[in-house]
């Protein structure tokens, strides 16, 4: 059985959380090597290996490893006790088409898929509760950030003050080129331009991790409790898959966040 090469934050003594990389797994090609998502064309048997890789090195039971299938939206789903009892066909289905997903359940890994979209993970300690966000550029736009620490703060009773943020590797603003249009959405929707945008060649980039972080503190987390790996997925292509250089039909980084049963 290999072993998933995994990039590990330090997040809470009572909580793992990680984002994976190319390495320590089953992949082929554009899949190389370490791949779980479902809906990018991988091999379901490499899949399979793998999926069964990284719970092994959690510690955790296959069906306690739990994600969305995404679709560049704002909605997430919470997982209770109440969902962990349901079986793998009524749970596959209440997973379909969410971009965040929490929990308050203990042994439970959540996660969301990206290759070059920004994946935020949360840990609150009162109460305790994690969350995984996938902020693409039309996720960001649309402020799923916000929108995801708002949520969990009128339906879970988290306390905000008690957060601590990751933004994981995810495209970087020197390579995340853009068109006019896109920089034309970000300002319409009042962006603060001049701190997410530089003009570089004659064209517009976009800086998605400060305006994901712009985000959390705007929900009203403290700054210096996000923290930003600082992994350009682009420019770190060999290590973490990369939809820009390796086009859509490729493997995805799983960022993933559990709270320990000790805790």
């Amino acid at each position: 059985m290999k072993i998933p090469a995994l990039h590990y934050y330090d997040i809470s003594p009572n909580a793992i959380a990680f984002s994976s990389t190319r390495h320590g797994g089953y992949g082929n090609g554009n899949y190389k090597e370490f791949n779980i998502n479902l809906f990018c064309g991988d091999s379901p048997e490499a899949i399979s290996k793998n999926k069964t890789a990284l719970c092994r090195e959690l510690g955790i039971e296959e069906s306690a490893l739990v994600f969305p299938h995404q679709i560049h939206q704002t909605r997430g789903v919470v997982i209770d006790k109440e969902f962990l009892g349901l079986p793998e066909s009524e749970r596959k289905e209440k997973l379909e088409g969410f971009d965040y997903i929490a929990t308050q359940e203990k042994g439970i890994c959540i996660g969301v898929s990206t290759a070059d979209c920004v994946p935020v993970l949360l840990y609150f300690s009162n109460p305790q509760t994690i969350a995984a966000i996938h902020a693409g550029w039309r996720g960001t736009l649309k402020r799923i950030t916000l929108k995801a620490v708002e949520e969990l703060k009128k339906n879970q009773g988290v306390n905000v003050e008690s957060c601590r943020a990751i933004i994981g590797p995810s495209i970087s603003r020197e390579a995340f080129e853009v068109g006019d249009e896109v920089y034309e959405s970000f300002q319409s929707e009042g962006f603060d331009m001049p701190s997410i945008s530089t003009r570089i060649n004659g064209k517009w980039h976009i800086d998605l991790w400060k305006a994901n972080a712009m985000q959390l503190e705007s929900a009203g987390i403290c700054a210096e409790n996000i923290r930003t790996s600082g992994i350009c997925t682009y420019y770190n292509n060999a290590d973490y898959f990369s939809a820009r250089r390796q086009g859509i039909n490729s493997g995805r980084i799983f960022s993933g966040i559990l709270i320990k049963q000790k805790a």
